[in-house]
């Protein structure tokens, strides 16, 4: 082999050592994304009871969505005091919601929502008895999860409910208050935490969104789609941007973020549920608990 031939080949391998170097580097750093993803949100994760009450969960896997049309005319970026950089998808067209029923999990059935939403819903408030959270909505870009909320708003189904995960970003490197599980106890011990919903499913919308400070969407298990439920959550720091988008965006805290803020400044203001069977979603509840009174629209 000539000089040539030689100082060729080592090039050769070279440029393929480094190309090897680089899908592994992008394997890895996809792996990464995915982990945290996962252990991100941990709600509507498949609880089913078998024979002498145990409980058996399974991680939902990624799916089609559910059937769901939400086209409207589109609408300015919703604003809040943490200006979060956020703009609603615009979409245009008659708007038509489908929900389908789920069994699969704990839940607390009070009925469908309708199939046609009110688009001129534009705030949801949340009184707490921590205080009052004012949400500015994305109603043309997520009318049929607001049209899921605000119809489990008015059968009650949300007051008196705890919120029942509260993570700060030295306890799992995000910063969130997750609610919305209608049989959570949110008290570190039940193992059921978490996997409670209103009993049945729909699908994805306004899911560009990256989850700023503020920022409040519904959340789903690890990977799935089109498996939105009951449960919704709120981003307590721009920490969360490095999840990216995928979760359905209803809306912006626009009053009651100091108050959000103010719930847990570490993991001694939580408490550790070691008995939570899917090990996330109910693994860290508030020690000082977060109690829904009312969800009202208008």
């Amino acid at each position: 082999m000539s000089g040539d031939d030689r100082q060729n080949e080592e090039d050769r391998q070279s440029e393929l050592a480094r190309e090897h170097k680089e899908r592994q580097a992008k394997r890895a750093a996809a792996q990464t994304a995915k982990s945290r993803r996962n252990t991100f949100i941990g709600a509507g994760v498949a609880v089913v009871v078998v024979a002498g009450g145990i409980f058996a969960a399974t991680t939902l896997v990624k799916k089609e969505p559910a059937k769901v049309s939400a086209e409207s005319s589109p609408s300015a970026s919703a604003s809040a005091s943490t200006e979060p950089s956020v703009t609603p998808s615009a979409k245009t067209g008659p708007v038509t919601c489908t929900y389908k029923r789920e069994t699969g999990v704990p839940n607390k059935f009070v009925g469908l929502p309708g199939k046609k939403p009110n688009m001129k819903l534009k705030k949801m408030t949340i009184v707490t008895n921590r205080g009052t959270v004012v949400i500015d909505l994305m109603t043309d870009a997520a009318p049929c999860s607001i049209n899921s909320l605000s119809f489990l708003a008015k059968k009650k189904f949300y007051n008196n409910m705890k919120c029942h995960r509260l993570v700060t970003p030295d306890v799992s490197g995000v910063h969130l208050l997750q609610c919305g599980d209608p049989l959570a106890k949110a008290d570190g011990k039940n193992p059921t935490d978490g996997q409670g919903t209103a009993g049945y499913v729909y699908g994805d919308e306004n899911t560009d969104i990256s989850l700023s400070k503020g920022v409040v969407f519904m959340t789903q298990a690890g990977d799935a789609m089109g498996q939105n439920n009951s449960q919704f959550a709120i981003s307590l720091s721009d920490e969360n941007n490095q999840i990216g988008s995928g979760y359905n965006v209803i809306g912006v805290v626009s009053e009651g973020m100091d108050m959000l803020l103010g719930l847990a400044s570490s993991g001694k203001d939580l408490l550790l549920n070691d008995a939570d069977i899917t090990g996330d979603g109910g693994t860290t509840a508030p020690k000082n608990p977060v109690i829904i009174k009312t969800i009202t629209f208008k």
